[in-house]
């Protein structure tokens, strides 16, 4: 589980009071017709953009209207979103933090106004009813596992260049300390990256000043697979084949590199059209007055050399077949 929340009994069953009509004539809740508000950090990464398909698929296979607002990283207008929804009249609010502290007046107002709220992908430091999500602590340690036992001919003490994802951010955390619990016991050294955002674009101009500034590195770890992708474009324009390349999230053009070559070695599976199905059952669930754990793990695996035959790269993301 990744960071601080807290479940509030209290928005669940006034969330299904506010419903009124979602009851049917045997008296069994109904979720149908839902009105889903899903206020999204920012849709600049390929993992954001499929996760709000697999959420748009789920809902509109239900008869429901999911409603999505892109604060393309800024705290101010997701709070500014969020209320918005709430204006709406959403019955659910799904949000995916840009900040896990700076939605606290957002949550404030959802409480007001008697509207569940629920988190995805990135947890929330406040009351919510569930997060939908994944280990990203086991991503990390499944992943630094690999690189570790790779590097161990390296010797001990081998140069790992670590590219961040946000600053603050609860999934950054979670996949920085599962990898560097790992190969810090293994003996390895690792150097902190910029905070590239998750962006592959940011990765490549922070891989080139690192590997200039690092010519030693042996291994390069990102938070996801798109600024993996970019530190391995700047490596192998450096003819740097040497190096190996971890990522996290089951990007299908990494995985197809890891199938293909020996240089990308791992990543893990973070199939977003499912955690976006998964969060709308949820939702659906949530309105309907059933009680749910307080966090909903959608499930991970690794990709490595042995086990990139289980999965299918045809759509963006990889699903085991």
């Amino acid at each position: 589980m990744v960071g601080t929340f807290r479940i509030s009994i209290g928005a669940v069953a006034l969330g299904a009071l506010a419903l009124g009509s979602g009851m049917t004539a045997g008296g069994s809740a109904s979720a149908a017709g839902l009105l889903i508000g899903f206020s999204q950090a920012t849709l600049q990464s390929p993992f954001y953009v499929q996760l709000k398909t697999g959420a748009e698929a789920a809902a509109k296979a239900s008869g429901d209207t999911l409603v999505v607002l892109d604060a393309n990283g800024d705290v101010n207008k997701q709070n500014n979103d969020i209320q918005d929804l709430i204006t709406r009249g959403v019955k659910v609010l799904i949000i995916n933090p840009v900040n896990p502290d700076a939605v606290a007046p957002a949550l404030s107002a959802a409480s007001d106004a008697h509207i569940p709220v629920m988190t995805v992908d990135r947890a929330i430091h406040g009351d919510v009813v569930t997060y939908v999500g994944r280990d990203n602590e086991k991503m990390g340690q499944i992943v630094g596992e690999v690189v570790a036992e790779r590097l161990k001919q390296a010797g001990s003490g081998a140069k790992i260049i670590e590219i961040q994802g946000d600053a603050g951010g609860t999934v950054m955390a979670a996949r920085r300390d599962g990898f560097n619990k790992v190969v810090q016991a293994a003996g390895d050294k690792v150097v902190m990256g910029p905070y590239a955002e998750y962006v592959r674009s940011n990765a490549v101009t922070a891989m080139q000043d690192l590997l200039q500034s690092n010519p030693d590195v042996k291994a390069v770890y990102a938070h996801n697979d798109d600024m993996a992708l970019g530190a391995l474009q700047v490596l192998r324009e450096n003819n740097r084949k040497d190096v190996l390349v971890a990522g996290v999230d089951g990007l299908s053009e990494a995985v197809n590199d890891i199938a293909t070559g020996n240089q990308y070695v791992a990543t893990a599976s973070n199939d977003p059209i499912r955690l976006g199905a998964v969060t709308i059952e949820t939702a659906q669930k949530i309105a309907s007055g059933q009680k749910v754990p307080a966090f909903i793990d959608a499930g991970t695996a690794l990709i490595d050399k042995q086990t990139v035959g289980q999965f299918d790269t045809s759509g963006l993301f990889a699903k085991r077949k």
